[in-house]
């Protein structure tokens, strides 16, 4: 662990020009400490709810994309501890829809966390997208959070094909936009959430390993579109 992910929230110097591959979160070790990493997705869900900018990309990206009689399925791929999955079917009943919301992880320990919270409208599965793809499940909306960082090319590649085999009208994925000031925000403002917990050092690294929005839109197969969106977000869309 260096002193940037660590230790001290000064920020020393570290590279951000390119995407830090070499790095790997601890969280997705598979013998990380399980106590620590049920903390982890719980303490997230609060980070996501304050940086995410989900809000907003439900009201222009999601919402839109659905049927016009309100009702419809989403997909949340690589749900984690499947905090969106649940706010985005809060959304939706506040904006008078009615959306089934499915929270797919082939992580059992990302589902044992999301099913501890199951609010109507939303299920869990631990699946991959090539198992729903086999079980023949299609969905108006298919998105992700905080999933392209921690892709090969390869799985990169093979997640956005899914998705695009998923989704009847679009797919959104939304990451990290790589930069010092959120790098620099977030070293700080994680301390206040991060004891006992993968959320600072695991943050930080996903920092270091995505994304900026050229790097992003040169990665994406045909049909696919990167945006900026704030804070410190990009987005990965296509349209079926």
């Amino acid at each position: 662990m260096s002193r940037a992910e660590g230790i001290d929230p000064r920020l020393p110097a570290v590279d951000l020009t390119t995407r830090a591959l070499d790095l790997h979160e601890l969280m997705d070790d598979p013998d990380c400490d399980p106590r620590a990493l049920a903390r982890t997705f719980r303490r997230f869900a609060v980070v996501n709810a304050l940086v995410s900018g989900w809000r907003s990309a439900w009201r222009t990206h999601v919402a839109p994309a659905l049927p016009a009689n309100g009702r419809g399925r989403v997909l949340d791929l690589g749900c984690g501890g499947g905090d969106l999955a649940r706010a985005l079917v809060r959304w939706a009943a506040a904006d008078g829809f009615d959306v089934e919301v499915v929270g797919a992880d082939p992580d059992a320990r990302a589902i044992d966390a999301a099913t501890r919270s199951t609010p109507r409208g939303v299920t869990f599965r631990q699946q991959s997208s090539a198992e729903l793809i086999a079980a023949g499940e299609r969905f108006d909306v298919v998105v992700s959070n905080h999933v392209l960082h921690h892709l090969g090319d390869e799985e990169r590649r093979g997640f956005l094909a899914d998705s695009e085999q998923l989704a009847t009208s679009r797919s959104l994925h939304s990451d990290i936009r790589r930069s010092r000031s959120a790098y620099r925000a977030y070293a700080v403002g994680s301390t206040l959430v991060a004891a006992g917990t993968f959320v600072r050092v695991d943050g930080l690294r996903s920092i270091r390993r995505s994304f900026t929005l050229p790097e992003l839109q040169d990665v994406l197969p045909t049909g696919w579109r990167a945006e900026r969106a704030a804070p410190h977000r990009v987005l990965a869309i296509r349209d079926a």
